[in-house]
């Protein structure tokens, strides 16, 4: 897999090497415009110096051996790059002086013909084998005209050598750019690498949270919703352990108590003894079995996840339902199950999928339980416009004031016979997960009243 660093420095480069070549064909155009018009202002000035020296007013003996000076002079240009300080472009220039159809004058770089043949200004003409920019000044009162022309192959060769050392310094430049972004990007991305080595190094089963100080802003929020998850690792491991250590303290009993029941209905003398040791020993199971699901309700409900989507469910259908499915054991104990609430009320709620069912069998089934043979259980469902209220009134011993919060902690147990004290911690986690609370109070009828509250929203 490509680094990053490799990935950045390449479309950093990209991007940097076709800026520079749009950017050197934009100024090499430019360039040569500016170029051209510099060299055809320098064919023009040198037209007019040579018309000031032809022009000047001098008796014809002196203008001839003036013309004849010009003549060896710029004949002798030819040969200035070898025993003068001239310069090697300077032969190419060439200069005609023409009077009417006569060459009176010529540069030794100029061809015997005419330079050009149209009218005065600039023209390109190829004469003699070679491309040349002309200028052609015809001279005012007279029918001389001067022609100052430069061959376009050497304006080419001197555009392109300007361009070449203008893109020069850019060129040999690239490769120490490229080292520089190299060191930049790995300076930059050193506290990506110590991120990734610290994890690397980093122990399996350790969960503590990352500290890597000082953190760019990006890598600084990785961090955190890395620590996050550890965070909810470390939580889930740990409820992972106590809810081993948990059911297996639970359990324990439970199974010893099953494995005793076993052992004496084998050793039971009489078929009446061996019937109660299995009575005891069926019961027995029935309370491991409420304990195991009570353990797994607990452990579904410990995730700090809470789902999404709570579809809308009636209470008092819930209510209804799970009191049918307690009826058999208040009748095995001739308890009475009472329900009071208004049929016409709005009892829809966005609830999880199981929770109303499960606050209901905890809450009536700890009613139950507590409440003597012949007891009466009132259950009542008040509607207000901001929440539900679901209260449970038994008619058994009561919770005292200060055991109240207690009660609430997973395993304890309110006395005796209790069970294994985690039906009101399901039903405190459940209304947690909804934003409810859970209400211990005293009943008219000297029990214990359980009051849930869940908000519609």
């Amino acid at each position: 897999m490509t680094s990053i660093r490799r990935r950045t420095l390449g479309l950093v480069l990209l991007v940097f090497g076709v800026s520079m070549l749009i950017i050197g064909l934009v100024s090499y155009r430019y360039a040569a415009h500016e170029i051209e018009e510099l060299y055809d202002a320098n064919l023009a000035q040198s037209a007019r110096l040579l018309e000031g020296l032809i022009q000047a007013p001098l008796p014809p003996e002196r203008r001839a051996a003036l013309l004849a000076s010009l003549e060896d002079a710029l004949l002798r240009a030819d040969q200035s790059d070898k025993r003068l300080a001239g310069h090697r472009y300077e032969s190419k220039l060439a200069f005609q002086l023409w009077e009417a159809e006569r060459l009176v004058l010529r540069s030794a770089s100029a061809p015997s013909a005419p330079l050009a043949t149209g009218p005065a200004g600039y023209t390109t003409a190829r004469v003699a084998g070679h491309e040349w920019r002309v200028y052609v000044l015809d001279m005012a009162e007279s029918s001389r005209r001067v022609m100052v022309a430069e061959r376009s192959d050497v304006r080419g060769e001197l555009i392109r050598a300007v361009a070449l050392r203008t893109l020069l310094p850019d060129l040999l430049g690239l490769p120490l750019l490229m080292l520089l972004l190299w060191w930049a990007t790995g300076r930059g991305l050193r506290p990506l690498s110590r991120l990734a080595a610290a994890i690397r190094q980093r122990d399996p089963h350790n969960l503590q949270p990352l500290t890597l100080r000082p953190l760019p802003r990006e890598l600084d929020t990785i961090v955190g919703a890395l620590n996050r998850l550890l965070e909810r690792l470390r939580n889930l491991r740990v409820r992972e352990k106590r809810f081993i250590a948990d059911a297996a303290h639970e359990l324990r009993t439970p199974l010893a108590v099953l494995d005793l029941h076993a052992q004496n209905a084998l050793a039971a003398a009489s078929p009446s003894d061996r019937r109660e040791a299995l009575e005891e020993l069926r019961g027995g199971v029935a309370r491991a079995t409420r304990l195991v699901s009570q353990l797994l309700t607990l452990a579904r409900l410990d995730p700090d996840e809470v789902s999404p989507v709570r579809p809308t469910q009636d209470l008092l259908l819930e209510v209804r339902e799970a009191l049918a499915e307690l009826a058999p054991l208040a009748a095995e104990r001739e308890q009475t199950l009472d329900l009071h609430a208004d049929h016409t009320a709005d009892w829809r709620l966005p609830t999880e999928p199981g929770t109303l069912a499960t606050l209901v069998h905890n809450l009536v089934g700890n009613a139950l339980r507590h409440s003597p043979p012949g007891g009466l259980v009132r259950v009542q469902l008040i509607a207000e416009p901001e929440q539900l209220i679901l209260r449970v009134d038994d008619s058994g011993p009561g919770i005292p004031a200060e055991e109240r919060e207690r009660v609430l902690e997973r395993f304890h147990r309110a006395g005796p016979g209790a069970g294994a004290g985690l039906g009101l911690s399901i039903v405190e986690r459940l209304l947690d997960r909804h934003g409810g609370r859970l209400l211990l109070r005293e009943a008219p009828e000297g029990g214990l009243r359980a009051e849930a509250r869940l908000p519609r929203r």
